[in-house]
């Protein structure tokens, strides 16, 4: 037999039998094409569906394709003329590639490295010999030897010098030509396939492991990842049991020589060969769900530990923070009382408004200014005059049916506070009797007063019938005191004004007020501030929560009045309260409403009040306060507003006061012209009536402009905005239209300080007020 130029020795298969394998493969395959049964296949079935891509198979002349799938003597014929293979141990060599990696991916790509030279003469030459009958070698094949890589690590050490050769580029044929993009494709899923099957017969007949556990074990060597187990194709297992010799060649190559390979192939070997097929894949299959398990176990051990530990590395800091946390807010706040306490402390008052019910309300009211007269005061005939307090006060206690509240400054109602009999305390008295039966009707009788009490006999007994009195301390939160005179009556009527819960205001001091009822609107939103003097009585605490529960949130404010009807004429009206401290959310501060109304008067503005001090009055060392003073001054002197303003005189009068006044005064000379006068209201006293302590003057504390009436419980000096508690009721009926018979609050109200104004006990200002009113003598 005539040897075959640069054909190699050392092949383990001879001629003899290579002819005698590509004519029985050519039978076997032709046999298997008339049965109508699918060839034998060496690609395995696991692979992914990129593997087992088919290539389309070109003509001879055409550029061919690589097929990862040659038999072993045909490749080592194919590359006898360029490289010659060197057998070490039983197994291939190849050059060695220290940069190789395994990839598994559809875009792998060759390396250039592992791809051999050769001329196109070598190419035609080797062609016509693989035509003759002895050796048929397709050039698919040929090609397949030139672009496949070696994946395997190479364990030879001896490689001659004269066959290495000027690597290719990426995807270009010995030839010099560049393979189509059809054809790179093609060549990548040949790489992807011989990941999973080896065409080495040394390999299988040497080692009992599976080809593909050997190749990726080989390359772990060298990359030192770990091993992932690929087992072996399981009709390349069979045939190789069966008879090395008569593999089936892949149905990648040419379709004759499937057909002669068919026919040559012996129907014995068939069905041993189905029958191996059939042990072989339950085989792979056991095996494949052992190395599975074993492979998951290696995988997610290292998951598990790291699953573990995430709760203490993740949690245990956010737990160690939320305890430092709550210990830094019980040292500032103190332990909380209650969860509204608590949720208050944290900001989160707010998220109380998701649950509270919503009440509904009435906004048609009735709304009765009401006053008290000192015993010996009259005004000529034919003045306004407005409703007595006490008869306010009896009318609201009769219509209660199921709580009545009542912040206070102080409780003495009865003229034993002073042990002695006072006829003028009978008023007092009636009030103070008709407390002490709520109880017994079933009306919850809550009373919030400033705390400590130099007089707790009326109190004390009020609590013995069933009534709950708490204490409000100030001085310690705010620095001031409760100085709030307010009723609500089962929420839906209420008063307030300067009248405190004191016998001597009924008939012993002059006091202004306003009474609503029927107007559980309005009522609603004073009950959420006596609710949050009850809840500061509670804590016993020397602090105050940085934001208020949205129990306590205000219902009115003066960007949001209330739309209500009182005595069928529309009105806007909020509540403002003082101090900022005890103002919960969306209520007004009492100072700035004061400051907005003068600053929106038009054409007068008459403030009737005890006390008028641009100073702090209560605090060391004195500080000055032109808040209150200023306003007045710009829009007397800037705007032209007519201002007037009523001051009391009695024996506790600041001197200071008065000096202030004069300054005010001096404005209305020329050249300034300031529309601006001061007048002092003096109650006039028997030597009976000066015994009584704390009487006899003029105690209204209420401002009343072209536009809006204010009536508040504050005297105008610094402490009593800035620490003391106090309330402010502001009504706007602008522009409502009146019918016949009909008043406005603001008209009522103008025409009873227009009274007081001209009355006799109103005097012009002069020196002589400061020593007199105050019992300070002057040098």
């Amino acid at each position: 037999m005539v040897r075959r130029s640069g054909f190699d020795p050392d092949n383990l298969l001879g001629e003899e039998e290579n002819e005698k394998t590509t004519s029985e493969r050519k039978e076997d395959g032709e046999e298997a094409r008339k049965a109508g049964r699918p060839p034998l296949s060496r690609i395995p079935t696991f692979q992914s569906a990129l593997a087992r891509k088919r290539v389309t198979v070109q003509s001879a002349e055409s550029s061919p394709k690589m097929d990862v799938s040659s038999q072993p003597g045909q490749k080592e014929r194919a590359e006898a003329g360029r490289v010659k293979m060197s057998v070490y141990g039983g197994r291939e060599t190849a050059l060695p590639d220290p940069s190789a990696h395994l990839n598994t991916g559809s875009t792998d790509v060759l390396s250039q490295g592992d791809i051999s030279t050769s001329s196109p003469s070598a190419l035609k030459r080797d062609h016509a010999f693989d035509q003759t009958p002895e050796n048929t070698v397709d050039a698919d094949e040929v090609k397949s030897a030139l672009l496949r890589p070696p994946l395997r690590k190479v364990k030879e050490k001896h490689v001659t010098s004269d066959l290495i050769t000027e690597p290719l580029s990426e995807f270009e044929t010995a030839s010099g030509e560049t393979l189509s993009e059809d054809e790179q494709m093609s060549t990548q899923d040949a790489v992807l396939e011989d990941l999973s099957s080896c065409s080495s017969v040394d390999h299988e007949e040497t080692s009992d492991q599976p080809c593909g556990e050997s190749l990726i074990e080989d390359f772990e060597e060298e990359s030192g990842k770990e091993a992932v187990y690929q087992p072996e194709p399981i009709e390349e297992n069979c045939v190789r049991e069966t008879d090395v010799k008569q593999r089936t060649v892949p149905d990648k190559v040419d379709g004759g020589m499937q057909d002669e390979s068919a026919k040559r192939q012996k129907p014995s070997d068939r069905k041993e060969s189905e029958k191996c097929l059939k042990e072989t894949r339950k085989t792979i299959k056991a095996e494949d769900a052992s190395h599975a398990k074993q492979s998951k176990t290696r995988m997610y051990a290292p998951s598990k530990k790291k699953g573990r530990s995430c709760p203490v590395f993740c949690l245990l800091p956010s737990v160690l923070l939320l305890l430092g946390g709550f210990g830094l807010h019980i040292w500032q706040y103190g332990i909380p009382k209650s969860v509204s306490h608590l949720m208050s402390q944290l900001e989160l008052h707010w998220l109380e408004s998701f649950w509270m019910p919503q009440e509904t309300c009435t906004s048609d009211c009735r709304l009765t200014l009401v006053e008290s007269l000192p015993e010996g005061v009259y005004f000529p005939s034919g003045s306004p005059h407005l409703p007595s307090i006490s008869d306010a006060w009896t009318n609201l206690l009769n219509r209660a049916n199921s709580s009545a509240h009542i912040s206070a400054f102080y409780f003495t109602l009865r003229d034993s506070d002073l042990g002695l009999t006072e006829p003028s305390s009978a008023q007092g008295k009636e009030v103070f009797n008709q407390l002490k039966q709520l109880e017994p009707k079933g009306v919850k009788l809550r009373i919030a007063v400033k705390a400590p009490q130099p007089y707790i006999a009326d109190t004390d007994e009020l609590v013995a019938t069933g009534a709950e009195v708490r204490g409000i301390d100030l001085q310690s939160v705010t620095g001031g005191i409760l100085h709030t005179k307010l009723w609500v009556v089962d929420k839906k009527h209420m008063y307030v004004g300067s009248a405190n819960m004191d016998w001597r205001s009924l008939t012993q001091v002059k006091e202004v007020g306003v009474s609503v009822e029927d107007c559980s609107c309005l009522a609603q939103d004073a009950s959420r501030i006596f609710d949050l003097y009850w809840d500061i009585g509670a804590q016993k605490n020397e602090s105050l929560p940085p934001f208020w529960p949205a129990r306590f949130s205000a219902l009115s404010s003066a960007k949001y009045p209330l739309a209500v009807k009182f005595n069928d004429v529309p009105a806007r009206v909020y509540l403002s309260s003082s101090p900022p401290a005890l103002s919960s959310y969306g209520r007004s501060d009492d100072l700035s409403s004061i400051l907005s109304i003068i600053a929106d008067a038009e054409k007068f503005i008459y403030v009737s009040v005890m006390d008028y001090l641009p100073l702090s009055q209560f605090t060391e060392p004195v500080r000055f306060w032109p808040a209150i003073d200023s306003t007045l001054r710009e829009a007397a002197c800037v705007r032209g507003v007519e201002v007037k303003l009523l001051v009391s005189c009695w024996s506790h009068s600041p001197g200071a006061m008065f000096v202030f006044l004069q300054s005010l005064s001096v404005l209305n000379k020329p050249p300034l012209s300031c529309k601006i006068h001061t007048k002092v209201f003096e109650v006039p006293s028997k030597r009976e009536q000066q015994r009584i302590p704390f009487a006899r003057v003029n105690h209204a504390k209420y401002m009343v402009t072209d536009r809006v009436v204010y009536i508040g419980t504050s005297n105008w000096s610094e402490n009593y905005f800035t620490q003391t508690a106090g309330v402010g009721l502001v009504v706007n009926q602008t522009g409502s239209a009146v019918r016949h018979g009909q008043q406005t609050v603001q008209s009522q109200l103008k025409n009873i300080f227009q009274r007081d104004w001209h009355s006799q006990y109103a005097q012009t200002l002069t020196d002589a007020h400061a020593e007199h009113c105050s019992g300070i003598k002057l040098t």
